[in-house]
């Protein structure tokens, strides 16, 4: 499948094959994507300005139909005790130690009820910090399913997505983000995941509607 999409001030076309590629679905806690989150206030005003969540089920759909893989990157689910002892937990991390975000055995730490694991994903190991591969078994994972590109999706653009983008061109795969189908707390946030850091790691900056598209495309 070929999407024409649009990168800095150059067009490309970039093809897509649904056996070799997967989306990586990062953090759908309900913390971040549920009425009643703990971190969903924050989120809400870009999440309602970009159509997140409809993105995401479109996104997520449109992979599953087209035979694209679905692989879940979850953030550590926070549990009595984590980052306590640590020598210097990130700021992240200490407010994830502050208000317990993703906590395991809540309902803030269950995935969003649109976005479940169906047979045929990945759940790959929960990320300690903002990478999905560093200390996880991503890469494992990816390579042992014949992977060479990733859509990444998901939140939040400017710290999980893009560390793990970044990581993800530094392993050689082809990497491509959804500018509409992740959020911010700020826009300012978004401009410079999308505007500013992303051109310079990612290979496909796109939209959701492209790339729907684009599976679409695949299946027919």
């Amino acid at each position: 499948m070929t999407v024409i999409i649009q990168i800095g001030a150059g067009t490309v076309s970039q093809t897509y094959d649904p056996r070799r590629t997967a989306v990586l679905l990062v953090d759908p806690y309900n913390d971040f994507l549920s009425e009643g989150g703990k971190i969903w206030p924050h989120l809400e005003p870009m999440a309602e300005a970009v159509g997140l969540l409809d993105h995401l089920r479109s996104v997520i759909a449109s992979a599953r139909e087209a035979s694209v893989r679905v692989v879940f990157v979850p953030h550590r689910r926070w549990e009595a005790g984590d980052y306590e002892t640590w020598d210097h937990p990130n700021p992240t991390q200490r407010t994830i130690m502050e208000r317990h975000s993703f906590a395991r055995g809540t309902w803030g730490g269950e995935f969003h009820g649109d976005f479940q694991p169906q047979p045929g994903d990945v759940v790959v190991q929960e990320h300690w910090a903002q990478s999905g591969f560093a200390n996880t078994d991503l890469n494992f994972q990816l390579k042992q399913h014949g992977i060479t590109h990733v859509v990444l999706v998901g939140l939040l653009a400017n710290t999980c997505i893009e560390s793990t983008g970044r990581y993800a061109m530094e392993l050689g795969y082809h990497v491509t983000l959804v500018r509409d189908a992740t959020a911010a707390f700020l826009p300012e946030m978004m401009h410079a995941a999308h505007e500013l850091n992303g051109p310079t790691y990612a290979h496909a900056i796109t939209t959701t509607d492209e790339l729907t598209a684009a599976f679409e495309g695949a299946h027919a």
